[in-house]
């Protein structure tokens, strides 16, 4: 089979562009291919499970272990003719400045997965070469195959970058870009998912297909980036002996969308049964629910249709009162909360389970990894337990209450956050379960104990 990690020399060099176009490419051939996005992002595996048909995978070696990562790969790609893995930021950035660990570098090591480099030419010769040389001599486990050149003048720079590189790096220049040949990516964050669901990016995705065919030696990528399957012969997400049916109801729509695949996977392992509901679409919370998770997305871009629909907002107060264990994750917190406010200061009535308000803001207020210790009292993770997650948002809370969730550990502060009451455990941070799946027995047993002494029916909301 194939597999290789698409890598930039930074962010903003392409990344995206090529692994949405070359998916795009290769599907044309009659090829099934799998998408894998290094790091915690969520937008990036929704354009390549757009484009591919198929569920895309994160995979970190920060919030993983190693032998999870693998896993992850290869019960994901079984299957397929070619996977593809998105770096993140630069080739060799990740948690630390001082190590590989969580870098696109790092992933490569531990699926043992060939490198494609992308370099950013524009302005560059020989220069290029130096570039290139940099990050294979960086790192003796580079495994750097091949380079794509982007942002190029013209077919004439390309071949002067690419006589470059290979007399000088030892590897081949398959392809290039020229300045402008496709158009501007859409954007990444407003609007993102529900033009997905209405197929307005197909063209979108034929057209980077289409303009990267011109110019990059498809043939020669696929004689690079041949490798062998990965072998694992059992995981964290092997079906649980002796495991009791629970029944999960998922909020999944255009507002709330921010799930890692391999969350969902291991609830199914240890017993879960999935159910959707859209609150977008004001239908209510199942009947037979005994567990809720509400997980991120955009719901201030929503607010007004949340606020207004009632039907929903009465289920999810219904489940919560009758203490149903609930996890609710950034968007989630948000729409527990009294209200959203957004950037042009308008108000939106939300859940009003949590007291206070969130309020919307242009400036990023908080990104990055989190290492995660319970408290007591939280049925999903206790004080002797540690997991980790991701933390991304521009909105912040605006309320006062003396019951967090948890004590979040980051890059530059540690401190307790979110919020806990009996069945709820909200907050901005996004629990990665493959970090520590003990969360997910917690979660279901407390599922399975709604009716007995640890939730007893609850009339404070």
């Amino acid at each position: 089979m194939n597999r290789f990690v698409l890598a930039g020399t930074g962010s903003g060099v392409g990344k995206t562009t090529f692994t949405i176009g070359i998916m795009r490419a290769l599907m044309k051939r009659g090829l099934t291919v799998q998408g894998f996005k290094c790091g915690p992002d969520y937008i990036d595996p929704a354009y390549h499970t757009a484009v591919t048909k198929r569920p895309s995978r994160n995979i970190d070696s920060f919030m993983m272990s190693h032998d999870t990562v693998r896993a992850i790969v290869a019960r994901a790609s079984q299957d397929a003719d070619a996977a593809i893995i998105e770096g993140v930021m630069g080739f060799y950035d990740g948690k630390s400045p001082l190590s590989n660990e969580g870098s696109a570098a790092h992933i490569s090591e531990i699926t043992q997965s060939p490198v494609i480099l992308i370099v950013n030419a524009a302005s560059m010769a020989r220069s290029t070469a130096a570039i290139v040389k940099g990050f294979q001599l960086l790192d003796e486990n580079s495994n750097i195959v091949g380079v794509i050149a982007n942002q190029l003048g013209s077919k004439s720079h390309f071949e002067i970058v690419k006589a470059a590189i290979e007399q000088e790096c030892g590897v081949p220049v398959i392809g290039y870009l020229p300045k402008g040949a496709v158009p501007s990516m859409p954007s990444r964050h407003l609007g993102l998912v529900p033009a997905i669901e209405r197929g307005d990016l197909d063209s979108y995705f034929d057209s980077l297909a289409e303009a990267i065919e011109e110019t990059l030696d498809m043939e020669q990528l696929l004689e690079i980036t041949k490798t062998q399957s990965l072998d694992v012969s059992e995981s964290i997400f092997d079906a649980q002996p002796q495991r009791q049916e629970v029944h999960i109801a998922i909020a999944k729509d255009a507002a709330f969308n921010f799930y890692y695949e391999e969350n969902l996977e291991l609830l199914r392992a240890y017993g879960a049964t999935l159910h959707y509901f859209s609150p977008l679409q004001n239908e209510e919370v199942p009947e037979i629910t005994q567990g809720l998770y509400i997980g991120g997305g955009f719901p201030e871009e929503f607010a007004d249709q949340l606020a207004n629909n009632e039907e929903t907002k009465q289920s999810i107060r219904a489940a919560l009162k009758r203490g149903v264990p609930t996890l609710a994750e950034c968007g989630g917190f948000m729409y527990l909360t009294e209200e959203i406010v957004n950037r042009q200061g308008k108000v939106f009535p939300m859940l009003g389970i949590i007291p206070g308000r969130v309020r919307m803001q242009d400036k990023l207020a908080a990104l990055g990894y989190r290492e995660i210790t319970g408290v007591p009292g939280n049925f999903l993770i206790n004080e002797e337990e540690q997991a980790k997650g991701h933390e991304f948002h521009y909105s912040t809370y605006e309320g006062e209450h003396t019951s967090p969730a948890y004590f979040c550990k980051g890059r530059f502060r540690a401190q307790q956050e979110g919020y806990l009451h009996k069945n709820i455990v909200a907050g901005y941070t996004h629990f990665h379960f493959a970090s520590n799946p003990q969360l997910v027995k917690n979660w279901l047993t407390a599922c399975l104990e709604v009716n007995n002494e640890l939730f007893p029916t609850i009339n404070e909301y």
